[in-house]
């Protein structure tokens, strides 16, 4: 008998499917706090949560037979994902089970602002017939443009097809094929604020993200302009809206999350041209249904065959094969980390070549790795190897592998190369003394390079001065030079300089770099 431990409200359908299943006992504890949760948990074999219960180290660690965390819906932000791995607990959620409700809000707010739907419910019922004051405007034929463009975004896109109206979406970690698949114009992120008549906005919070909708953005958007928001408070500086609300700079917004949940004594509260709900994103009954039954499944399914579906933190791999992987697995990742730092377009096709000493292990896993350097710092979901695979595909990245036992000069080699647009990137890297990870080439350049730290990589022209130029700028901030090197490519004056740099460079910094004579590039990674 497998004993399942519910400790957050689950809808009665996920909790009748459970009590169907033979082999299958639950007990439902709502409202647990570490404290008796850490005495209580180590008779289960599975722990079903939503976002109340905080599945920590010392909760996982009392877990003596949990095998499963369900989390039903997508965010993990209350489980302690490395004390799950380390304690062999797997952890799964629900990631587009609440998808359509949270497009479908985005879209009821749509209309709500079109045609002043909140403030004609208050005039009426205050007594009032004010038809000429709350004159709205047409969806049909008007500009939806949608900032991020995963399942949620995807399914607004659909809705506004059906609407007639013109769909155009900025993402640029998504192919150009996912933006033709549902009928969408890829835009820069600049034309998708100007042109918009409603943008909506669906990425997650990242450290890039977070005010992505701020003074400069919201000065370049038209005066008829609306902006809703169903995604992450954080996404949109609410001061700086609140000033282009109070001033007219745009005609309206709709929020359903904000910056600090509840919003206590928020300036917006007195305005007239925006509209509030409190998080309602997953709040429908279909919703709650769907991640409850969804996360049922999955639980019941891992302690019944094993399957994990959509796990978090599950190994592939045996702990031998693990062993032998795991360094060129490292250097694999770092690999994409530095592709996706040095390109500009999303890629849609990745090519993963291994030789040598590294094609002895299983390719898959250090394919696995490069993905995840590519996709794990630009999407909110968590990556790993066991769900990247269908992320990838998702983003609209195909990969393609191959193997040779000859190394080209090295003992063991790793070779990516991306494709996007019509541009292509390649570089490679090696192990010295099977451990120690150099990135030694990338395009045409032959260069080696410590991958760690904050590389600043510049690609010029091939003439005195250069090098200096870039040093006396790094120096007069106090940027410390940790590493340098440069590579010239064969019969061509191009050159590429990689430099270790004790700080991260600011804007205004990074763009002195780019304006030294005869620098044609210059982008920061941190590794």
């Amino acid at each position: 008998m497998k004993r399942i431990l519910i400790s957050d409200k689950l809808a009665d359908d996920g909790i009748n499917f459970l009590n169907a299943q033979e082999g299958i006992q639950i007990h439902i504890q709502t409202g647990v706090s570490e404290v008796t949760l850490c005495e209580i948990i180590p008779d289960f074999d599975a722990l079903l949560i939503r976002s109340d219960t905080q599945v920590t180290a010392k909760v996982l660690k009392a877990a003596k037979c949990l095998k499963v965390v369900g989390r039903a819906g997508i965010g993990v932000d209350n489980v302690d994902l490395e004390a799950a791995m380390e304690q062999g607990v797997i952890v799964m959620n629900t990631p587009d089970a609440n998808a359509v409700t949270t497009a479908e809000l985005a879209i009821a707010h749509m209309f709500s602002l079109s045609r002043n739907l909140p403030s004609a419910n208050l005039s009426v019922r205050q007594g009032k017939w004010e038809r000429s004051k709350l004159m709205g405007a047409e969806i049909a034929h008007k500009t939806l443009a949608i900032l991020g463009f995963g399942t949620i975004g995807r399914i607004v896109a659909q809705r506004g097809n059906g609407l007639s109206m013109r769909v155009i979406a900025y993402d640029p970690y998504v192919a150009p094929e996912i933006f033709e698949k549902y009928a969408a114009e890829m835009v820069d992120l600049d034309a998708l604020i100007r042109q918009a008549d409603f943008l909506t906005l669906h990425c997650p919070l990242l450290e890039k993200t977070r005010n992505i909708i701020g003074m400069k953005q919201l000065a370049m958007m038209k005066k008829s302009a609306r902006l809703i928001n169903c995604a992450r408070g954080g996404l949109v500086d609410e001061q700086a809206l609140f000033d282009a609300l109070n001033e007219g700079r745009i005609a309206g917004a709709a929020l359903d999350v904000y910056e600090q949940e509840p919003p206590k004594d928020s300036p917006l509260f007195k305005l007239d041209n925006i509209v509030f709900t409190p998080h309602l994103g997953a709040s429908t009954k279909e919703a709650q249904v769907a991640v409850s039954v969804e996360i049922a499944r999955q639980v019941v399914k891992f302690l019944q065959t094993g399957e994990a579906v959509n796990a978090l933190n599950l190994p592939r791999m045996t702990a031998e094969e693990l062993k032998q992987a795991q360094p060129f697995m490292n250097l694999a990742r770092t690999l994409g980390k530095v592709m996706v730092g040095l390109i500009d377009q999303p890629i849609h096709k990745l090519e993963v070549s291994v030789y040598g000493k590294a094609a002895s292990c299983k390719i898959r896993a250090i394919s696995d790795e490069a993905l995840i350097g590519l996709l794990a710092d630009k999407l909110s979901t968590p990556v790993n190897r066991v769900n990247v695979d269908g992320i990838a595909k998702r983003q609209g990245i195909t990969l393609h592998e191959s193997q040779a036992e000859e190394a080209e000069g090295y003992q063991s080699l790793i070779k990516l190369t991306g494709y996007c647009g019509d541009g292509i990137l390649s570089l490679s890297g090696t192990l010295l003394a099977d451990h120690h990870p150099r990135l030694v080439s990338i395009d045409q350049f032959e260069i080696e390079v410590v991958p760690e730290g904050v590389l600043l990589f510049t690609r010029h022209t091939d003439r005195p001065g250069v090098i200096a130029a870039i040093s006396s700028i790094l120096g007069s901030c106090n940027i410390n030079i940790t590493r340098m090197a440069v590579s010239v490519a064969d019969g061509e004056q191009l050159a590429m300089m990689a430099i270790g740099v004790s700080d991260l460079l600011d804007e205004k910094l990074l763009q002195s770099v780019c304006s030294v004579p005869a620098v044609h590039s210059a982008k920061q990674i941190k590794l």
